[in-house]
């Protein structure tokens, strides 16, 4: 299956580069259909015309952002240098403490896909 997901700037332009390997989201009903293989076409908000294109290697689930920032490392999810309790409060700005707790969260490893 083919997945479009927008995206905000900066993560767009580390997952353009290579840099950020790993995407977070809530486990919510679009992301509990993805699997392995499967393909996301990010655009970035700012610029919807603007898009990148990743093939999943990975899906794993945690229950909450705190545990998943515990087990990934910080500049795979794109986050280098921030402190766990910068990365959730940036997080939680996203995506309420609710809603967290309702779906649960998704490390979605990735890898650029060419599409020529």
């Amino acid at each position: 299956m083919h997945y479009f997901m927008g995206i905000y700037d900066h993560p767009f332009e580390l997952v353009a580069s290579g840099k950020k390997t790993v995407e977070v989201r809530l486990f919510d009903r679009k992301r509990r259909k993805l699997k392995t293989g499967d393909l996301i076409t990010f655009n970035k908000l700012t610029n919807p015309l603007e898009d990148v294109t990743v093939r999943i290697k990975d899906l794993t689930r945690f229950p909450t952002f705190k545990e998943l920032y515990e087990a990934i490392p910080a500049k795979a999810v794109g986050a280098e240098g921030s402190s766990l309790e910068k990365m959730l409060e940036k997080t939680h700005t996203i995506y309420s403490p609710e809603k967290e707790q309702e779906w649960g969260t998704i490390a979605i490893t990735i890898e650029k896909h060419d599409t020529d």
